[in-house]
């Protein structure tokens, strides 16, 4: 199941549905890189904006090796993989530690590791898509 294309109403709100698709997308590429930046959520938000704005950026989502399984979960039942729950637990965990153990502790750290601690068990609490059997020699 992809997203359809669905152009918004004025030349203005796909303006800004694009502005909001490119930025999310440059951010989600830079959390793969930044432990405690979200990854997953900015790219499902650039989809999300890209069909309101641009086929091109849309179809090249949909396509992406990375990104086009990560969407066609969430699309498909709000599925997120147990590699990404993995991934997201470590780098928040990751995150947290070098928070604790570089800045001051002051109420708005406990907040923040808090904040990640709560969307790590909303993660946790998505279901995640069916294994496909591996091939072996057998049934090959």
């Amino acid at each position: 199941m992809t997203m359809t294309y669905r152009p918004p109403g004025s030349r203005l709100s796909r303006l800004l549905f694009g502005i909001l698709a490119y930025t999310s997308l440059g951010i989600g590429i830079i959390g793969i890189f930044v432990p405690g930046l979200p990854t997953t959520e900015f790219v499902l938000l650039a989809a999300w904006a890209a069909t309101r704005s641009s086929p091109r950026l849309n179809a090249w989502l949909e396509n992406h090796r990375l990104f086009g399984p990560m969407l066609r979960n969430w699309r498909n039942g709000r599925l997120v993989s147990r590699a990404s729950k993995i991934s997201a637990t470590i780098s928040m965990l990751a995150c947290a530690i070098l928070m604790l153990c570089l800045l001051k502790h002051v109420w708005w750290l406990y907040l923040a590791i808090a904040g990640m601690a709560m969307g790590n068990l909303w993660i946790w609490s998505r279901p995640e898509p069916p294994r496909q059997p591996q091939l072996t020699d057998d049934n090959r």
